[in-house]
């Protein structure tokens, strides 16, 4: 089986960050920072930006990397970015986003995440 490889974005703005409400049909509906898997020929960074453009609407440079996350399933890149331009549109076509909104460190420690895991480090960056 093939490894799944991924990469997801952190944008941080007036203290908020940049989150999707995702999930298929199914499923409960979960937040998480934009994300998904890379394409053929695509670079990490060609990722991230692709997906915060997909399911966002929102351009973006990437700023930095911040870190890798391994699973049973592959590896998603995490990377800073920067908004550049754009605004809030869902062009998802996965049909998996069902809202885009900016999140304040109070409202991430309430939220029901996608992975839960990554609740404290967004805590974190939103302060840095």
């Amino acid at each position: 089986m093939e490894k799944w490889l991924g990469a997801a974005g952190v944008c941080v703005k007036d203290k908020k960050v940049l989150m999707v409400l995702q999930g298929t049909k199914e499923e409960p509906k979960c937040w998480s920072v934009p994300s998904g898997g890379m394409e053929k020929g695509e670079t990490y960074e060609e990722c991230c930006i692709r997906e915060i453009k997909e399911e966002t609407g929102y351009d973006v440079e990437i700023i930095k990397p911040l870190f890798q996350k391994e699973s049973p399933y592959g590896e998603v890149h995490y990377f800073e970015a920067k908004v550049t331009g754009g605004s809030p549109i869902i062009q998802d076509p996965d049909n998996l986003i069902y809202d885009i909104d900016w999140k304040s460190e109070s409202e991430i420690e309430e939220l029901t995440l996608t992975y839960e895991e990554d609740r404290d480090f967004l805590i974190k960056i939103i302060g840095k």
